[in-house]
């Protein structure tokens, strides 16, 4: 085995060969024959250049290192070995054996024969037992042993690489949390490169994704988001030059593809992410390699919440509405007080069109009397829903309110307060407050996809605000008796009506209903 240039071997007795003498002066003497050094000899500058290789490689390792021969003698010994047990090349280098000086006397024949076994067993064997520092101190430490082939392929000795277990016990682990990561764990795992490409993609990712995980490699994540892919790429190039944000990230994304084999729009999706900035442990600079992407859908318990702080929001305003509404000395504004309070976070408008009262005789010319099916003693409203469908009279709506007062211009006059006498507004058959209505319930309407970019039209066609792209009426009913409709519209800004709101909108129309019918009675 090749000796270390700064730790030779301990050579054997006797004088060193011819070829190795040196003058006085310290220059190699002549050789007799004329003809040089020898190709092979220590001063040949081809192996001074392998031997200066050979150093500055054991020297660079980062593990300690030991090399024997084949009686057990000390050949090699690297600056970590030196680090870790105190003892310095020179000294060790050419001792027989660990006995006595890095291994304890009693244990000395055991760990020998293990380490040098390695010359008769293949591949690498690893053992672990302590060794002694310079200072008298042990050191538990994991040893990887081979056998070192000499020129003839038999065993010519046995180098040892040996590290502290608890370092080795570390890097396991963190090769252990890299795989299982990457297997099928609960969270989602992305890495990717410095040009925000995924490099690598975990099973749990790669479905979130809808995607296989092969297939994913290399593609922009524009291919595979839609809402929310620039704030991931914002968030990767943040990480990349300032590094992790201290606390995870929620972000709101859409998959491509998702949803389609039903013709629905791809679901919003909540994913609680972290970033972490990957550098390259190798470099003197820390060189960004990439980030890896840690996510977990929230989406439900993230629904859950927020449905929970808008209930806790709607449940307040109503308090909020009927303290307000107690003290109003007429009935009427005091509707209108549970309508400017509902329109908070739930609205852009909001109508109210009252059924119009009856003429004193039918449309078929005779008086109404007490005795007819679903007959209306105070003459206020027509028959509820109750009656049967040949009873009961077209239904005409007044317009009443509009709230905000003022917003809602160029939707048709507004009657008197609290009053039936104004002009109808012009509601086409099928229109969402003439079913809700004859219905007695709530009715959802929304623009489809094709009518956003004419919502005007078909806002105007409804009698609504113009940008109106979602509307909800809600019969208005008190004493067994419909009274009108509110309505409530939004914007495209803002999403379609669902069941909560319509039972949002079901319980202020309760309400409203209640106080415009003390009005109508006062009056």
């Amino acid at each position: 085995m090749t000796a270390s240039p700064r730790s030779e071997p301990a050579r054997s007795s006797g004088s060193p060969p011819a070829s190795d003498a040196v003058d006085p002066a310290g220059d190699p003497a002549p050789d007799p024959s004329g003809a040089g050094p020898r190709g092979g000899g220590p001063d040949c500058p081809a192996d001074r250049d392998d031997s200066d290789l050979l150093a500055a490689l054991l020297d660079g390792m980062d593990a300690a290192l030991c090399a024997f021969d084949a009686d057990g003698t000390v050949t090699h010994w690297n600056r970590e070995a030196e680090r870790m047990l105190g003892w310095s090349a020179d000294e060790a280098v050419g001792r027989r054996g660990l006995a006595g000086w890095a291994v304890r006397a009693a244990d000395a024949a055991e760990i020998e024969t293990l380490l040098l076994g390695a010359m008769r067993a293949p591949g690498r064997q690893v053992h672990e037992f302590a060794l002694l520092t310079k200072d008298g101190g042990r050191v538990l430490v994991r040893t990887q042993s081979a056998a070192v082939p000499g020129a003839d392929g038999e065993a010519a000795g046995v180098y040892c690489a040996f590290s502290e277990v608890h370092t080795q016990v570390d890097l396991e682990r963190s090769i252990a949390l890299s795989e299982a990561l990457f297997e099928d764990a609960s969270w989602g795992v992305v890495l990717v490169d410095a040009d925000l490409r995924p490099a690598v993609v975990n099973g749990h990712a790669a479905r979130s994704l809808g995607a296989g995980r092969a297939t994913l490699l290399g593609r922009p994540l524009g291919e595979l988001l839609d809402q929310g892919v620039e704030e991931v790429e914002s968030a990767f190039q943040h990480v990349l030059a300032e590094g992790a944000p201290p606390e995870p990230t929620e972000i709101w994304v859409t998959v491509r593809g998702e949803g389609a084999d039903l013709g629905q729009p791809p679901p919003r999706r909540c994913w609680r992410s972290g970033f972490l900035r990957l550098a390259s442990p190798l470099s003197e600079e820390a060189v960004p390699l990439g980030v890896a992407w840690i996510f977990r859908d929230v989406t439900e318990a993230k629904r859950a919440e927020q449905e929970g702080a808008r209930m806790r929001f709607r449940s307040n305003q109503l308090h909020r509405a009927a303290r307000a509404a107690a003290e109003c000395e007429d009935p009427f504004e005091a509707a209108t007080v549970y309508l400017d309070f509902a329109l908070a976070g739930f609205a852009d408008h909001a109508l109210i069109d009252l059924v119009r009262e009856p003429s004193p005789g039918r449309p078929d010319g005779r008086t109404p009397s007490a005795t007819d099916p679903g007959a209306d003693p105070s003459g206020l409203a027509p028959p509820g829903p109750g009656a049967a469908l040949s009873d009961r009279p077209p239904i005409v709506l007044v317009r009443a309110v509009a709230a905000p007062a003022g917003a809602a211009t160029g939707i048709g006059p507004n009657a008197p307060a609290g009053t039936t006498d104004g002009i109808p507004v012009a509601y086409a058959a099928g229109h969402p407050a003439l079913q809700a209505a004859d219905r007695g319930g709530s009715v959802r309407a929304s623009a489809s996809r094709a009518d956003e970019e004419i919502s005007t039209q078909w806002a105007a066609a409804r009698k609504w605000p113009s940008g109106t792209v979602h509307g909800l009426c809600a019969v208005l009913r008190s004493r067994g008796r419909t009274l009108g409709v509110a309505s409530f519209l939004r914007g495209a800004s803002r999403r379609a009506f669902d069941r909560a709101d319509a039972a949002y909108a079901e319980d202020v129309a309760v309400r409203v209903a209640a106080a415009i019918d003390l009005a109508q009675r006062l009056r």
